[in-house]
């Protein structure tokens, strides 16, 4: 199998909170957008979608069991950014040998920005 690209599609109560979250907060460029769904560009071939469960088939998670995880090319910047969007973020913490911050979207779902190389787990 070869992948080309990914999507993620987060269905949403808070639709319209979420959209300009990602839109305004986050900044993140929409390339396709109607009355109930946004699809945003991550890169080249990821893509993060918000539907209005409203009018899909599936049904919001609430928040539960998502980690959306962004590897950033500058986590000072991006922490900057963040706060001038008037989004709180979690101190940065070490995770994996990487440093990273968290934020949770208006529908709870957690966004892990970090930065570095986690370090790979040796097996003997």
């Amino acid at each position: 199998m070869k992948i080309k690209s990914t999507n993620t599609i987060l269905y949403c109560k808070q639709w319209q909170e979420t959209v300009a979250f990602y839109r305004d907060g986050i900044k993140l460029l929409a390339l396709l957008s109607n009355d109930w769904f946004v699809e945003f560009k991550l890169n080249e071939t990821s893509r993060l979608s918000v539907a209005d469960e409203a009018r899909a088939s599936i049904k919001s998670g609430d928040g539960k069991g998502i980690t959306i995880s962004l590897q950033v090319a500058d986590l000072g910047q991006t922490l900057a950014e963040l706060k001038e969007a008037g989004i709180n973020s979690s101190p940065v913490k070490e995770v994996w040998g990487a440093k990273a911050v968290y934020v949770r979207d208006p529908e709870g779902n957690r966004l892990e920005f970090w930065e570095g190389r986690a370090k790979a787990e040796r097996r003997s």
